[in-house]
């Protein structure tokens, strides 16, 4: 998967339509949970979850991927201003390879959830119900642009997960991490290519090591 181009309205507002739904019944911390990082070649898989006060909402917030940079990085502040508490996991690569991608997602999911100060009443992801996420949870498909929450979360994952790629690029400049944030690039392949796979490659994505003949893993976000 190629990074994300942005398409962004800056007049578009998702609504708080789920959330009240849920506050109606009683329950006040609801936490929206999303991830980034399932289909580049290189990096964590990195998730957050956001708990908004009742009533709260953070204007601009949605799908972090037709955001552009600068919008991303301002809702960002403003989204941990305003969230009553947030949390941010991760899991790295070697997990990733040591298990597979849908594992290691669930995992950062579960990490980022035991991170918030507030332990929720209700929990809501992005995309289909996740095994062993370890609580009972809703999906929502395409939840990353209908539920404030959830888009809220999408964007600071996104945003740490984007810093985190930019200061390894520092370290390992050759395969252009500061912009494809370690998604298979053509120029981050012919790097690969060139140099072999660093220490924070996926060794069982394919595309890391074609030689072997590894097959790739699915994922987006």
């Amino acid at each position: 998967m190629m990074p994300e181009t942005p398409n962004e309205s800056p007049r578009l507002q998702l609504p708080l339509e789920y959330e009240t739904g849920i506050w109606s019944r009683g329950l006040s911390t609801i936490a929206g949970v999303d991830e980034v990082g399932r289909g580049p070649l290189a990096g964590p898989v990195v998730a957050a979850a956001v708990i908004l006060s009742e009533g709260c909402s953070v204007p601009g917030a949605r799908d972090s991927k037709k955001l552009s940079t600068i919008r991303r990085e301002a809702l960002y502040r403003e989204i941990r201003e305003r969230a009553r508490c947030v949390g941010i996991g991760a899991a790295s690569v070697r997990e990733i390879d040591r298990t597979n991608i849908a594992v290691a997602t669930a995992l950062a999911m579960r990490r980022a959830l035991d991170a918030l100060a507030d332990v929720p009443e209700w929990v809501v992801v992005d995309g289909l119900p996740v095994r062993r996420l370890g609580c009972e949870h809703d999906a929502i498909v395409g939840g990353d642009d209908r539920v404030h929450t959830i888009a809220c979360a999408s964007i600071v994952a996104k945003v740490c997960r984007d810093r985190l790629m930019r200061r390894l690029a520092a370290r390992y400049p050759a395969y252009g991490w500061a912009t494809n944030v370690g998604y298979g690039t053509p120029e981050h392949l012919s790097a690969l290519r060139s140099f072999g796979p660093s220490p924070h490659h996926r060794l069982t994505f394919g595309g890391v090591q074609p030689e072997l003949g590894l097959e790739g893993e699915a994922g987006g976000g």
